[in-house]
């Protein structure tokens, strides 16, 4: 119980900061409060295996991985970070950047793409392939946030991806190996999940970004309330006894028997919509009366309502 709640607080600041912050910085604007010139940007680094890195600070949570002729990247971050993360790179390793995998569209995962050498080879899914070039509003950003810019566009698709796949993709062999995989719609239609088989580590990016908060669910980009919790148990079941960690989207590594409960927490939600609307309640009278259960982070009103909203109009 106490690991849940040092989570729950962890997870809380990590959900409000991307909740407030990282669509404001996505779009060029200044967080309220603050001077228009731009904070230093801090990466920090918790070294996970010998040559696997996770990244902190100004968005998703970045993964370095170092092999034998080059080093991979996973996620690179809001707006002006692919710098501060090719600079901090330099630290841990001579080699050169190769790869870029995105986990999906989203702009604090994607917008550091812009800054690195022009020959990296970004992957991503096919879905959010598609999702990036239009790079399109998200549900459940702060209201009354302005819709950034298509920050593809405005360096001339630097960054977008240059190869994509389905449902699966497999990089390299030996200690090199990449696994790739997709399992269906969750935070958006293009999830994707990461294993470096050798180090028994998985990337899921945003899909489980925080373990006992509700999802953020962005139908705009394909995410979906309904589908979530199965695809969470496919990934459970490929990749369970392939890895024992997993680096989230925003919050701590977690683990295989943590994404259970995620996946179980997920489906209570989704059963509890399905008898709130069969029972003729309206959104804002589930919003107002859902409850998050024992053990899990009380939700943000705005994104409660979100969720209920789009759970409702997947429901049939």
């Amino acid at each position: 119980m106490r690991r849940i709640v040092m989570l729950g607080t962890l997870i809380m600041v990590g959900a409000l900061s991307l909740g407030v912050a990282a669509f404001q910085q996505a779009a060029g604007q200044p967080s309220a409060g603050r001077a228009s010139q731009p904070a230093t940007r801090v990466v920090e680094v918790e070294k996970l295996k010998d040559n696997l890195f996770m990244l902190r600070g100004g968005g998703g949570n970045t993964a370095v991985f170092i092999q034998t002729n080059g080093i991979t990247v996973v996620d690179t971050k809001n707006p002006g970070w692919g710098q501060p993360i090719l600079d901090k790179i330099k630290e841990l390793s001579p080699k050169p950047v190769t790869t870029i995998i995105n986990t999906h569209t989203h702009g604090d995962h994607v917008s550091g793409n812009v800054e690195f050498p022009a020959t990296v080879e970004v992957i991503v899914q096919e879905n959010t392939a598609a999702n990036m070039k239009r790079m399109g509003a998200v549900t459940g950003a702060q209201r009354g946030a302005p819709v950034a810019p298509n920050i593809f566009d405005q360096n001339g698709g630097r960054g977008l991806p240059k190869r994509t796949f389905k449902d699966s993709l497999t990089l390299g062999q030996g200690a090199d190996q990449i696994d790739l995989f997709y399992f269906g719609r969750g935070h958006t239609n293009g999830d994707a999940w990461i294993l470096f088989p050798s180090l028994r580590v998985v990337h899921a990016g945003d899909i489980f970004a925080w373990n006992n908060q509700i999802p953020f669910l962005d139908a705009n980009n394909g995410g979906s309330g309904v589908e979530i919790p199965d695809t969470l148990m496919k990934a459970h079941a490929a990749l369970g006894k392939r890895a024992d960690s997993i680096i989230t989207g925003h919050s701590t590594v977690m683990t295989f028997d943590d994404l259970r409960k995620w996946a179980d927490f997920n489906r209570e939600f989704l059963n509890a919509m399905r008898d709130a609307k069969k029972a003729g309640k309206t959104v804002e009278e589930v919003a107002k009366t859902w409850t998050a259960p024992t053990g899990f982070t009380a939700p943000m009103p705005q994104r409660l309502q979100g969720n209920v909203q789009t759970v409702f109009n997947e429901l049939k």
